[in-house]
């Protein structure tokens, strides 16, 4: 039996209660920004709150979705850039609601670390709040872990729960998909939150250090530009659904691409027709298919190259929507068409990617 004399506290063993505490405290204004319609409560109880009726809604069917960040926190790590992980986070989630045409309402988060550091903690949860007031929702609530020896000191992890909601009977996909529709693509702002496996053996095989200039982007480094936040197309998307009505379907283009996920929208009968010289991929995606030899193929089943989101809607239908986007501050292109499937193919390419 050990001795109970030798006076070992918490603290000895590497857990900081004082350190949560402080955290706790300097993120309670960050999560008090974030309130919405039915959410009011503070953090610090055993659970979050969230009242339905309170956000408006009569007859709802709740959408849930998790996520994480992937290998882009060891960028977060490595740069010592920490206040928009958590915006990708957030993204990550909502983007993943609002393709089934749900309204993001609450959002909760992990964060696990070997040693706990109160500044790294809250410019993390600073990035959550900022994402969840983007996509407007409450984040209500979280959990901090500190785990001496399950990691390296520095090191830390992250998992987003976000729920939504959408009135019954006005879920996506929608109405009919047929031959002849139209895909329309929104803008991404860069690698988003996928491939950083590879990005990272780039970088490596590259030299570079991620303080080194971004050798494809004048002003920023390196590592600023490859942490450059997820866009969240929440807000938009909900304001074309309801002023259209226009929106059959849509794809969050995440790893995988188009051809793993566009096919998760589409009837087994039809094939999407991609005009790959409508695309225009932001400079980082040149920069990393030279470096690192990737193959067109392999960039376009790893990254968005450029599209984070797919929408599909009918052809006498494009041009409003397009416009609606359009006002909502997307960029949008005409990225293809619907066609049927004869092949076996999911997903075909015309044209070149200009990389």
């Amino acid at each position: 039996m050990a001795d109970p004399k030798n006076g070992l506290t918490y603290a000895d063993a590497g857990v900081d209660i004082d350190a949560g505490n402080e955290m706790v405290s300097r993120i309670k204004p960050l999560v008090r920004a974030t309130r919405r319609p039915g959410a009011d409560g503070e953090i610090g109880g055993f659970g979050g709150l969230f009242d339905l009726k309170a956000a408006g809604f009569t007859d709802p069917v709740l959408v849930a979705a998790n996520d994480g960040v992937g290998t882009k926190l060891k960028v977060a790590i490595e740069a010592g850039l920490h206040d928009t992980v958590g915006i990708d986070l957030v993204a990550m989630c909502v983007n993943d609601l609002v393709v089934q045409g749900a309204e993001p309402l609450f959002f909760l988060d992990y964060f696990a670390t070997g040693k706990l550091d109160p500044d790294q903690g809250a410019a993390i949860v600073s990035g959550i709040a900022k994402g969840c007031i983007e996509a407007g929702c409450a984040l209500i609530g979280g959990e901090t872990a500190e785990m001496p020896g399950m990691y390296r000191d520095g090191d830390y992890d992250l998992a987003g729960f976000a729920v939504g909601a959408a009135e019954r009977g006005s879920l996506l996909p929608a109405g009919i998909i047929n031959e002849g529709d139209v895909l329309l693509g929104l803008a991404s702002s860069g690698v988003h939150s996928n491939g950083y496996s590879l990005v990272r053996r780039i970088v490596e095989i590259s030299g570079l250090g991620y303080d080194a200039p971004a050798p494809f982007e004048d002003g920023v480094s390196l590592g600023e530009a490859l942490m450059r936040p997820t866009r969240i197309y929440v807000k938009s998307l909900l304001a074309a659904m309801r002023e259209t009505g226009a929106i059959k379907a849509l794809a969050h283009i995440t790893g995988g691409g188009f051809p793993e996920n566009l096919p998760r929208v589409l009837p087994a009968g039809l094939t999407a027709e991609i005009e790959l010289g409508a695309v225009s991929p932001p400079a980082v995606f040149a920069w990393l298919a030279r470096n690192g030899g990737v193959a067109p193929q392999e960039m376009l089943r790893t990254f968005n190259c450029g599209v984070g989101m797919v929408v599909v809607t009918g052809e006498s239908d494009a041009g409003r929507l397009t416009t609606a986007l359009e006002a909502e501050g997307e960029s949008v292109i005409r990225l293809g068409r619907l066609a049927p499937r004869s092949d076996g193919a999911a997903v075909t390419y015309h044209g070149t990617l200009a990389l």
